[in-house]
């Protein structure tokens, strides 16, 4: 019987193979999930055979990408967790998960319905889902929290940021903080004095595109 162990990759196969999830990270949070895997190889200078000796279809390039993203969202969730009040665990989570929206076009998708999802993101998913679940509680429990308000609201409003982030980036990058706050304030007020919301409000025409954009 034969004993031998795979080959380990070559120096210039892990180059490229790190060209390539690094390039794919990038395009798929500029632009969302219809990237392609010619714009993959285009984006980290590599041959598109060489994308696919590595990665045989996009959705095994995603299904990395899929877990990275859940990885992150479960360290942050894990993080806000540990604060001591279920007001500061939810607040930290919210805002903090709008930020990564916001710098991220694919985080919605990935996470909320197209992108594949291998048994390793399925197994984070649900510890994320448990941790939210617990801030909510004890933000529920501390009767600081809008009635009603409930774990799968967080992916809503995040991707609802994400809108405003993704169509107002090039002229108004900061824009989206100003309705986080807003939205973060009205599911979850901050102790004592509320502070002044950051920024001036989107002018008509760029909420009209926010409006019409798809995640």
């Amino acid at each position: 019987m034969s004993t031998t162990a795979a080959r380990p990759l070559r120096a210039d196969a892990v180059r490229n193979r790190a060209l390539i999830v690094d390039a794919a990270r990038r395009l798929f949070a500029e632009r969302g999930l219809d990237v392609t895997l010619h714009d993959v190889a285009e984006e980290a200078g590599v041959g598109v055979g060489t994308v696919y000796r590595r990665f045989p279809d996009k959705d095994a390039l995603l299904g990395g990408l899929v877990t990275a993203k859940y990885e992150t969202l479960l360290e942050l969730a894990e993080r806000a967790a540990a604060r001591p009040t279920g007001r500061e665990a939810l607040r930290e989570y919210l805002l903090g998960a709008m930020e990564l929206r916001s710098s991220d076009r694919s985080l919605s998708t990935a996470v909320m319905r197209a992108a594949p999802q291998t048994a390793e993101a399925l197994e984070l998913r649900e510890r994320l889902w448990t941790v939210i679940d617990g801030v909510v509680a004890r933000a529920q429990a501390e009767g600081v929290v809008r009635q009603g308000f409930e774990r799968d609201d967080v992916a809503a409003v995040t991707s609802m940021i994400g809108s405003i982030a993704d169509r107002s980036r090039d002229e108004h990058p900061d824009a989206w903080r100003r309705y986080a706050l807003l939205i973060a304030d009205a599911v979850c007020p901050p102790a004592g004095e509320l502070p002044p919301l950051v920024g001036r409000p989107l002018e008509p025409p760029v909420v009209g595109a926010c409006v019409a954009s798809r995640a």
